[in-house]
């Protein structure tokens, strides 16, 4: 159904005005809401407008490039490592199955982050913060300080290294969650660590029969920064039922700043990703992770694997939650194209790039308009 803005129902003043929009979008939901308040109504070019939209959720989906991680660790590596090399190259992400993170871990993860975001408000109020630097942070939409146009989306956000000093500022309720999170945290990492090994061998840049071989200092290099001192964000997402799915958006189009993200989704659909200049959806495969490649993967492949922008849709009936692992370097580290990469034929591509630079460019945007990798590209 299109909306135009004259036929946006509006709550009355005196319940618009008694939001807090601050406290997020479940505690709305708490206090009764049968519209979508202004601060969350997208401009018309922006929403999911089902009846406008070349590629309208219903009935477009995206099959994306599944790797077996399995089959990474046998015979045929070479093989799994081209479709990978297809899949970063041509799509920016893919469905990656049999990683071997125990069941048990996956499951206990999603419920203890459903039953955070059944707690009471003044609860989960305990972990607002405002400051980025917070190792536990609970939020609403992208960036509530800023933001013009809110998002349908309350998160939690964990700094998960290094674990020892950030665990204590973690959520001690619901009481199995922080033992759950920890043992979630640890799997992600181990398997985010094999994976990157396979993309640096995709590039060439990681040949695992020439470990001594000059050529690979640059990759032995950013591995072994990844792994001893490398960034690791978890953030809870959580996506109330929407009155109004058409008007908002639970996350606008982005990519991802980092290295790699490993998403797990519940069963509910809302993802979508734009491939050849359509908004597709993304089906969850129960067991699968979705991987995707991040703002500093393209810059370090100098172009080659591709961060692409995503969105999520929100529904009228069901609740959705996602937990995104962001891997990266150090907070305080530089990423650069890998001088293998950069040819006269392929030049460099890409500034310089640390995460100050990410947080001047997310305090200078609106909630829009989230294309980071964009602002790194080089005339």
């Amino acid at each position: 159904m299109v909306v135009s803005a004259g036929e946006i129902r509006r709550d009355d003043s005196s319940l618009e005005n008694s939001y807090n929009y601050q406290k997020g979008v479940k505690h709305m939901c708490e206090n009764g809401i049968k519209h979508v308040p202004r601060k969350y109504i997208f401009p018309a070019a922006d929403r999911p407008n089902v009846a406008t939209e070349k590629t309208p959720i219903s009935g477009h989906s995206l099959k994306l490039p599944v790797i077996d991680f399995a089959q990474l660790q046998g015979p045929n590596r070479s093989q799994v490592l081209e479709s990978l090399a297809y899949a970063c190259e041509n799509y920016g992400f893919f469905q990656l199955v049999n990683h071997g993170i125990p069941e048990e871990i996956i499951n206990n993860m999603v419920n203890v982050s459903k039953m955070f975001f059944e707690m009471p408000f003044s609860e989960r109020e305990k972990y607002m913060s405002s400051d980025m630097y917070s190792p536990v942070r609970y939020g609403t939409s992208f960036n509530q300080t800023n933001d013009g146009v809110f998002c349908w989306r309350d998160f939690l956000k964990l700094i998960c290294s290094p674990l020892p000093d950030v665990l204590p500022y973690w959520p001690s309720s619901p009481p199995q969650f922080r033992e759950s999170a920890v043992s979630y945290a640890k799997e992600t990492k181990s398997l985010f660590e094999m994976v990157v090994e396979a993309i640096l061998e995709s590039l060439g840049l990681n040949n695992i029969e020439k470990k001594t071989d000059v050529e690979n200092e640059e990759a032995a290099s950013l591995l072994n920064e990844l792994e001893q001192d490398g960034s690791q964000l978890m953030v809870v997402n959580c996506y109330p039922p929407c009155p109004q799915p058409d008007l908002t958006l639970g996350m606008p189009p982005h990519s991802d700043y980092g290295f790699l993200t490993l998403l797990l989704q519940d069963d509910v659909e809302g993802l979508q990703i734009l491939h050849r200049d359509h908004w597709l959806a993304v089906h969850p495969v129960p067991g699968s992770f979705v991987v995707n490649v991040g703002d500093h993967l393209e810059i370090f492949s100098n172009g080659r694997y591709k961060s692409v922008l995503h969105r999520v849709l929100v529904n009228t009936m069901k609740y959705r939650i996602s937990v995104a692992s962001l891997h990266s370097l150090p907070f305080t580290s530089t990423v650069r194209p890998a001088a293998k990469l950069i040819t006269d034929t392929n030049p460099r591509r890409y500034k310089d790039t640390d995460f100050a630079s990410f947080l001047d460019y997310i305090k200078t945007c609106d909630s829009t308009k989230k294309n980071f990798i964009e602002s790194r590209k080089l005339n």
